[in-house]
């Protein structure tokens, strides 16, 4: 039976360290010459939502920001920081084989389904060596829709438009670290595992009801039999 698995990246897949938040406060810098003193709450965000909420902080009304300069600026900053992302950052517990595993496994689709602007989700895979492994075509990003509930759907149309596979929500698995990932999975009824590798403890993501939970993602023979179910 054929399968779309949905990884989201942050948390996830890999940890950015610093700069992967520090680019941020550099992009709106270099666009609104302000340089913000603190830091929303990101974990589980598209990137537009975090623009916004950084402009909360700032008490900056949205209408008279240009949005989308912003966020070219905020591609821009993480791409000329690759090197210090390499350097601070990590693949998480058992991604590299769980991604290889299920790329190998046949009538299975595998991507993204990230807050990330597209650009930046293809930049932090190349650099960790986990592109060729996810088909990025058939992702959603950040750049696709600002909330990230709107974005499974998209990945659907985009898994059918490229590959002619059409499939029911309930044949897709979104796997994630924040209970923004659960809700994704949640409104359109396919399920959700998550992994306590990022802020929340497995304790804590477990009494959200997620379909499964896992410390983190080193056992590849039990997620391949989980999501085959």
């Amino acid at each position: 039976m054929a399968r779309l698995v949905l990884w989201d990246i942050d948390g996830t897949l890999l940890h950015g360290g610093e700069t992967a938040a520090a680019v941020f406060d550099r992009a709106l810098e270099a666009v609104l010459g302000v340089r913000p003193s603190s830091r929303p709450s990101m974990s589980g965000k598209t990137d537009p939502q975090i623009l916004l909420d950084y402009l909360d902080l700032l008490g900056l009304d949205p209408a008279g920001v240009d949005l989308e300069a912003v966020l070219a600026r905020l591609a821009d900053e993480l791409a000329a920081a690759q090197a210090q992302l390499r350097a601070g950052g990590r693949v998480l517990p058992g991604v590299r084989e769980a991604l290889a595993t299920l790329a190998a496994r046949p009538g299975w689709h595998q991507s993204v389904l990230t807050g990330n602007l597209a650009r930046n989700a293809r930049l932090k895979l190349e650099t960790f060596g986990l592109l060729p492994f996810v088909d990025l075509e058939i992702g959603a990003f950040g750049s696709d829709r600002p909330r990230r509930t709107a974005l499974l759907p998209v990945a659907l149309d985009r898994l059918r438009r490229r590959h002619g596979v059409v499939l029911d929500p309930s044949a897709v698995w979104v796997i994630g670290d924040t209970p923004f990932d659960l809700a994704v999975a949640r409104a359109h009824g396919a399920r959700a595992l998550l992994v306590g590798t990022g802020r929340f403890p497995p304790a804590v993501l477990a009494a959200l009801g997620p379909d499964a939970v896992r410390c983190d993602l080193r056992d590849t023979e039990g997620l391949l039999e989980l999501l085959a179910t």
